[in-house]
């Protein structure tokens, strides 16, 4: 039972393609815009909360660590803000568009799945 059913592919080495590297940056880029634009409509929504002083009481709070994403064009890093609430209620960013603990795409997956 030592015998190894897993199959190597030839030519697919990371990092030799320029093109595949311009389009996952890109990807990056745009998932980044993307995720940016749904904190921006989060944070807006909050807008009204205010501390005692007259502060914002919903503001960014850094990024959660940088995770990879696998995709079909490869792996693609995102990093997802976090938001911090200053008045007591806790406010959670969650993005619709990556989820959290999720590593792949649904038509990454489709397209890997067997029949």
């Amino acid at each position: 039972m030592s015998e190894n059913n897993v199959i190597g592919l030839a030519g697919r080495e990371a990092g030799n393609d320029p093109l595949t590297e311009l389009l996952r940056a890109g990807a990056e880029r745009l998932i980044y815009q993307a995720v940016e634009a749904e904190l921006e409509t989060l944070l807006a929504e909050h807008a009204d909360r205010r501390t005692e002083d007259g502060k914002a009481g919903v503001v960014r709070n850094g990024h959660l660590p940088a995770r990879k994403l696998q995709t079909a064009l490869g792996p693609v890093t995102v990093r997802i803000p976090k938001v911090r609430a200053k008045t007591g209620e806790p406010v959670t960013f969650r993005s619709a568009l990556v989820p959290p603990y999720v590593r792949s795409n649904r038509t990454f997956q489709t397209v890997i799945a067997p029949a």
